[in-house]
């Protein structure tokens, strides 16, 4: 005796088969979850150490960095990136208050090399409010427990 389940027996079915769209987007995830570290490399300087919280600095911050143009040389002159893109120091002020994330947050992170001249990073300083900028964080490597 056969059963039947009643319905259409050649009838399509009209229901979405989503193991194949999971399946991608799992592979997406981890192609994004490899990569994501890799973009994050940014200009390397060396941060001085400090008893503080490490602050959360995120993509939609504005980040300047204050270092030598050439980082394994201490004595290459000073240079200034705002975000990835190298500023003179005669165009920072401009280049700020052009900036959307500046006119919207008022807010940015400063990470200066420990090289760097107090008075240079002084200077970027006092352009950046002047740009603007109400509220500045100082970026810093948070001290090792030894």
């Amino acid at each position: 005796m056969a059963i039947s389940s009643g319905g259409n027996q050649g009838a399509p079915v009209s229901d979405i088969n989503v193991t194949p769209l999971v399946d991608v987007m799992l592979v997406l995830l981890i192609i994004f979850m490899v990569t994501a570290p890799l973009v994050q490399a940014g200009i390397k300087v060396d941060l001085p150490n400090a008893e503080a919280p490490q602050m959360p600095v995120s993509e939609t911050k504005l980040q300047l960095t204050v270092g030598h143009e050439d980082p394994a040389n201490p004595a290459s002159p000073i240079a200034v990136w705002v975000g990835q893109d190298k500023v003179p120091l005669d165009r920072l002020a401009a280049t700020l208050r052009a900036n959307a994330i500046v006119q919207r947050d008022h807010e940015a992170y400063v990470q200066a090399d420990q090289s760097v001249p107090y008075g240079m990073v002084v200077q970027v300083l006092a352009i950046m409010r002047s740009s603007g900028v109400e509220k500045l964080g100082l970026v810093t490597d948070p001290l090792t427990s030894q």
